[in-house]
């Protein structure tokens, strides 16, 4: 949260209020309003997708109570960075009857998922934009050579760690190794799906209404509807690592955006523009649709109780 207020002042010194509110006043709301309607699609079909995951392990999701969990989630994730993934866990746990630690495997293993749709679409762009990209990304060089470095440290104290887990008689460690195996087969139900082909489906449909989302509203505001779809991908992808940097994106979205536009030459103002004007949208949507979400979680499942 002090990371992402931090960058919020530093975005609103980039960029005056009477700007921002200038560009919030005259952008084209049509287009703001077709992009949220691209993520709440993207969402609905997450949720419809979990359900695939959870059938080889013997559980059937309820649609309602799944797409409920995933907005809450998603809100939750503002307040405190991947608590959203646990929360998603627990409320399949308290109205669907499954374990949490199979309910959470389920989520990583769609997250990795989507970790290889996010690296193919990095791939696709780098190879047609590879001269932008790669001058995009060379400042990163340093962080992933140390990275090599720490490697076979963390290789090391991991081996330690699985060998004091795997041999252990505490009671606590044989409560680790049975929330570990809980969680495995949660992951390897991806691998065990009956219907493949409509969860890799459901997870193109995901990513394509994600970029839809915001090349979309890009159209809002006129200085940058024309940008070409190159900088578009360069600058959804520069977003979606801002989303990990600080609870939603909070302030490092705008930057983000603002440093993949650059590239284009596009004027800074412009681009904070957009860039708040794209998280704020999705923001917006996500604190409506997972407030609701949290409201009603309850009240629709003491109205309508699993029965099996």
């Amino acid at each position: 949260m002090l990371l992402g207020a931090i960058l919020v002042w530093y975005s609103l010194r980039k960029i005056s209020f009477s700007e921002l509110a200038a560009y919030f006043i005259n952008a084209n709301y049509f287009w703001i309003s077709l992009g949220v309607i691209f993520g709440i699609l993207s969402h609905l079909s997450r949720a419809y997708r979990w359900k695939y995951m959870l059938e080889p392990m013997g559980y059937s999701l309820r649609f309602s109570n799944s797409i409920m969990a995933v907005f809450s989630g998603y809100l939750i994730n503002y307040t405190v960075p991947r608590a959203g993934e646990v929360s998603r866990a627990t409320i399949l746990t308290n109205y669907e009857g499954v374990p949490f630690e199979k309910g959470f495997g389920t989520i990583v293993a769609e997250r990795v998922a989507d970790v290889f749709v996010m690296l193919l679409i990095i791939g696709f762009t780098l190879i047609w934009k590879f001269d932008i990209i790669y001058d995009f990304l060379i400042d990163g060089l340093d962080l992933q050579n140390q990275l090599f470095i720490l490697s076979p440290i963390a290789l090391f104290l991991f081996y330690c760690f699985y060998q004091i887990i795997k041999k252990g008689n505490h009671p606590f460690f044989v409560r680790i190794r049975s929330f570990l195996s809980g969680f495995l087969e949660g992951i390897m139900s991806i691998f065990r799906m009956e219907h493949k082909w409509a969860f890799i489906a459901h997870t193109c449909f995901i990513w394509a209404m994600y970029i839809l989302m915001f090349y979309v509203t890009s159209f809002s505001i006129d200085s940058i509807s024309q940008l070409p779809f190159s900088a578009i991908l360069i600058g959804f992808i520069a977003a979606s690592f801002s989303v990990a940097a600080t609870n939603g994106g909070i302030g490092a979205y705008p930057l983000a955006v603002y440093a993949a536009f650059s590239i284009f030459n596009i004027e800074e103002v412009p681009s904070l523009a957009f860039g708040w004007i794209m998280w704020s949208s999705h923001t917006v949507m996500i604190v409506v649709m997972g407030g609701l979400s949290l409201v009603f979680l309850p009240i629709y499942n003491r109205l309508s109780p699993k029965t099996n």
